[in-house]
């Protein structure tokens, strides 16, 4: 296996390779996907937004109504040697990718939260994964699902970052069966929200516009961070507005935001194509958000690892 290959584990404060069994086959995370997680990167060997992702993953324990968690000084102890194991075994001194998942617990068979006895976590650590020269070249091409639709807001709130991704897994695997990179994802109503892992955005006529929360879809910590800071600084307005499949036409840009891509660019939707490469809003912002991340980096010294 090669130094990206390896995967660091921590289990309840136990170091292992990834691919030990370390989970009972009673945690809830397994059985039911009663699981709370967040993902981080570095720039730099700096954690990135380590405060906006703590936040969102307390946020999610409350919906969930899980136990208290502990503090954050807990979890970045254990993140931090975990980090340290995986640089030491891999000798990967490049930025990483680090995922903490934070089950409800064990206990007998049964559905009922009262049945949990405490919360358990696993921390992965690896090489933070790099888009393919291709698709960071030319973009990526999305296709809508058409078969099943984005989770309710009433039922199961896209909003918590929970360990249940049956929805988004079978919406991409129909986006993925038409020769799709990744999947768009509407609501009932038929409105866009975002794609399986990323939020998503378009450009029309210099201006970035992005589904609305209310539509339904996570807050992403790379979204609001553009919205806020990143596309003001440069100059560039932004706004929210609820989307449908038939506005795509009209777009001349689109690109995914998340933690690991940061604004990544999207060529094609279905039959619709996009711009992309020099001279797009899309770079423009990929370089602003680059800057904004190092501004970050230089700002909070004590966050690297």
């Amino acid at each position: 296996m090669s130094i990206v290959d390896y995967i660091q584990a921590n289990t309840d404060g136990r170091l292992h390779d990834a691919r030990e069994p370390s989970v009972s086959a009673l945690n809830r995370g397994y059985l039911y996907g009663d699981a709370i997680y967040e993902v981080w990167r570095t720039y730099d060997g700096v954690v990135f937004a380590w405060e906006d992702h703590g936040k969102r993953l307390k946020q999610s324990a409350v919906a969930l109504y899980f136990p208290a968690l502990p503090d954050e000084t807990f979890w970045w102890a254990e993140i931090s040697k975990t980090v340290a194991a995986f640089r030491s075994h891999s000798a990967w001194a490049g930025d990483i990718y680090i995922r903490l998942q934070i089950a409800r617990g064990e206990g007998p068979i049964g559905l009922d939260p009262a049945l949990a006895d405490k919360i358990s976590y696993v921390i992965l650590v690896k090489p933070v994964p790099v888009m393919p020269a291709a698709q960071q070249q030319h973009g990526m091409r999305l296709s809508v699902a058409t078969t099943l639709r984005r989770n309710a807001v009433e039922t199961l709130n896209p909003a918590w970052k929970t360990g249940n991704y049956l929805n988004n897994i079978l919406c991409l695997r129909e986006a993925r069966a038409r020769g799709a990179d990744e999947v768009l994802m509407t609501n009932l109503a038929g409105e866009i929200t975002e794609a399986a892992v990323c939020n998503v955005a378009f450009v029309r006529d210099g201006e970035v516009i992005t589904p609305p929360l209310s539509a339904g879809m996570l807050e992403g910590i790379t979204r609001r961070r553009l919205l806020d800071a990143v596309a003001p600084a440069v100059g560039v307005r932004t706004r929210e507005a609820a989307l449908r499949p038939e506005d795509l036409g009209s777009m001349q840009e689109c690109f995914l935001l998340s933690t690991t891509k940061d604004v990544q660019p999207v060529s094609a939707i279905d039959g619709h194509t996009y711009a992309v490469g020099a001279g797009t809003v899309g770079a423009q912002l990929k370089a602003a958000f680059q800057q904004h991340a190092a501004a970050y980096t230089a700002a909070h010294p004590e966050l690297k690892l």
